[in-house]
């Protein structure tokens, strides 16, 4: 008879360290670009991340406190999705850390910039995609409770995509070739996208 490890997260869970970000994964990385409204280019990673719409396509990653791209964000109207993969993976964790706002992270961490085409955010050179956003809105998650949780939503709206050329096969972005990475859960866990399936969908009746 299979056994399970229930509990309510209001509790506690009675493990050495949360299991929930490590069942859902993988996470993709929101490795988002902003610049502050005194034009200091920011980078950092966001696990709490995702596109939520296709058609237009929305970005959402969610800020746990004040961070600086969530200032710079709501400061500007604007941020820049870059893909994280495992060529940059040391360089996009050096850029999780807590920089002062004036210190640009992408020379903190040895990373050059392209200029933003329809944003005035700069994108992370050598990134194989990269997606230009302008925002939408901020919203501020709650609880069952009605309280503020401590973090923020960003939507954001694509403006303009960018792809290097050298990932398309055949017309289609190769996942795997960019080297795309994921978080896993816990704090130092990653994983690299190294095959695909694929699956028919079925038809409807």
């Amino acid at each position: 008879m299979t056994s399970f490890h229930s509990f309510d997260p209001a509790e506690g869970h009675g493990l050495p360290y949360s299991p929930i970000k490590a069942i859902v994964a993988p996470r993709p990385i929101g490795w988002i670009s902003s610049v502050s409204a005194e034009g200091i280019a920011n980078l950092a990673p966001y696990s709490f991340f995702n596109q939520v719409s296709d058609r237009p396509p929305l970005l959402i990653f969610s800020s746990d406190g004040h961070k600086d791209s969530l200032a710079n964000v709501v400061a500007t109207g604007a941020f820049v999705y870059n893909l994280a993969t495992r060529r940059q993976a040391e360089a996009l964790s050096q850029s999780s850390a807590r920089y002062r706002p004036d210190v640009d992270e992408f020379e903190a961490v040895g990373l050059d910039k392209i200029p933003g085409e329809a944003v005035a955010v700069p994108r992370v050179a050598g990134a194989p995609a990269a997606m230009e956003c302008r925002l939408v809105e901020t919203k501020t998650l709650v609880g069952l409770d009605g309280r503020p949780v401590g973090n923020t939503l960003v939507i954001g709206q694509v403006v303009r995509v960018h792809i290097d050329t050298a990932y398309l096969r055949d017309g289609l972005f190769d996942t795997v070739g960019a080297g795309t990475i994921a978080r896993c859960g816990y704090r130092n866990a990653y994983a690299e996208i190294d095959s695909l399936f694929e699956l028919e969908r079925p038809i409807q009746p």
